[in-house]
Formats: structure tokens, sequence, C-alpha cells
């Protein structure tokens, strides 16, 4: 037969454990003459009557009673292949994901995931990418299971949430005169050295837009490449860092760094989190968004 319609199956396990084409159709919330027909293309695909009037019941035929334990067996495993997944537990499940962070979030928020995830999923693995992976493709490529930092929306094709949304302060080490001062003006501040983050080398950003709106501008003293290094090398000499309010508290009170409001208009820095359609129902996915969402959450208090 070059066609078969797999919905036979169904309708033959029926049959033949009821015995009847009324109990039949009843089983599978259908009418009893739906029942008929489908019982009459099976007797045509099988050249074999199949049940047959024995009085006022249907017996079922040898070649039916030979039929009968495959056909049950095929139904049941094709009913399983529909049924919600209960073999993986997220919580035991042995998975490794790969993440392509913000370089600020990888210190300041990947080691909290992973303290949590040792608790509530220890099986799970994380594989940080680089940042230099285009985000869209990569995670349409599955090279990236979840990307986590500054996402830009748009793509219909990627779901994407957003986590927390920051405010940006100044940071400096305790020695340094703005960690002293009651107010630190637009002037005291361009004229602080300071340290810029940038992975592409870029000196100037949003802040310098802001100071020369007030005619003033800044020394960047140093570009580096990571926010770890930047946040480090502010605890050890006098330049001004640029770090989130909240995110990076821990960070920053473990190098006993100082804070202090910016003292120009800056847009607030969302935070968020993107993945391709492909792992949105996957239940061990589901959990490191969960989880990542409470960590961020916790973070933000």
């Amino acid at each position: 037969m070059d066609y078969i319609d797999l919905n036979l199956i169904e309708a033959l396990d029926a049959l033949l454990a009821e015995n009847s084409v009324t109990k039949a159709a009843a089983r599978l919330h259908t009418s009893a003459p739906a029942m008929s027909r489908a019982l009459a293309r099976l007797r045509r695909a099988f050249d074999d009557p199949l049940l047959v009037r024995a009085g006022r019941d249907l017996v079922p035929t040898p070649r039916a009673l030979e039929l009968r334990g495959e056909v049950h067996a095929i139904a049941s495993r094709a009913r399983a292949l529909f049924a919600p997944s209960t073999t993986a537990d997220p919580r035991t499940a042995v998975r490794v994901f790969d993440l392509q962070v913000t370089d600020m979030l990888s210190t300041t928020f990947i080691p909290s995931l992973i303290d949590d995830l040792r608790e509530q999923a220890p099986g799970i693995s994380l594989r940080l990418r680089p940042e230099t992976l285009e985000d869209v493709p990569a995670l349409r490529e599955g090279l990236v299971d979840l990307e986590i930092g500054n996402i830009r929306t748009g793509d219909s094709e990627i779901h994407s949430e957003a986590l927390v949304t920051e405010t940006l302060i100044g940071a400096v080490r305790r020695a340094h005169p703005l960690a002293k001062a009651k107010t630190v003006t637009p002037q005291r501040f361009a004229d602080a050295d300071h340290i810029v983050v940038s992975r592409r080398g870029r000196a100037e950003g949003p802040i310098d837009e802001q100071l020369a709106e007030l005619g003033l501008s800044r020394r960047v003293a140093a570009v580096v490449p990571t926010f770890a290094s930047a946040l480090f090398i502010a605890s050890e000499t006098d330049v001004v860092c640029v770090a989130p309010a909240r995110l990076a508290r821990r960070m920053l009170d473990s190098l006993g760094l100082r804070t202090f409001p910016i003292p120009v208009a800056l847009p607030s820095v969302t935070a968020g989190m993107a993945w391709h359609p492909r792992n949105h129902h996957d239940r061990t996915h589901q959990l490191l968004r969960e989880r990542a969402r409470h960590i961020m959450a916790e973070a933000a208090r």
C-alpha cells in the first residue's frame, strides 16, 4: 500500500480490545457509524474480516488474534510519544548549556547563578562563549543556548525577556578624592581620570556626550576590554570606573570601592535574556531561565 492512515491503528486497537463497534466508538469518543467505516477500511487493508458476527456479538478472526498484541503495543507507543515528557526531571538532568553573557554580568551575575544551580540543578554546567559571536545567528545556529546582557529586540524569531533595569554609578577606591566629597559635581567628575570598558577600544561614549553639552571633557587614563579588570584597576589607583548600582554591589564591596551618583543624565541600562524557539519548551532550559530570572531579581533588590 502506498498510503496507510495511521489513525486506523488506534481504531483497530479499540476494536480488538472491545470486540464491539459501539464500545470501540465510545472508547475513542467517536460515532458508531464512523467506527463502522474504519472497520470496513481495516478489512480491506488486511484482506480479512477481523471481527465476525457470532449471534449478537463480534468475535475476532485468527488473523485479528495474531494482530492484537502487536497493534496494542504500537498504539501504546504512539500515545506515549505525544504524552508530556516525564522522563527528564530538569533538577536531575545532566546538561551543558552554552551562554553568551555581557562581560559586566559574567563577573557580577554568573558566580551567583553557578552557586544557585549547584543547589537547584547540580547536573547543569555552564560554558560561557565569547561576546564576539553575533547574537542572533549564534542563537539561531545553536552555538549559544541563552544570551544574557544588553538584548537587542526586534527579531521576531528570537524570544527575549527583560530582567532588570539598572542605574549607572561612579566607583572609586577609598583614597580617591571623590570618595570623600559630599557632592560630586560635573566639574569635579570631569576633572578626575577615568577608566573605560570597551572590548573595541572605544574611549568615548554617552558620558562624554553629556559632559560636552556642559562644555566639559574628561581624561580617559585607560581603556580596558573587561569590566573586572576596570574595577580591579580602580581599586588600586585613582581612576573613576562606571558600574551598575545593584548588579555590581557584591564586587564593589569586595574590592572596597566607594560609589557616588554620576552627575550627568545617563540612560538606564536594561539587562535581559534571549533564546531560540527550539529551546522554549525544553524543561531543563526553562529551569535555567527561571533560575537566571530569580538570581537577577535577587541581585537587583
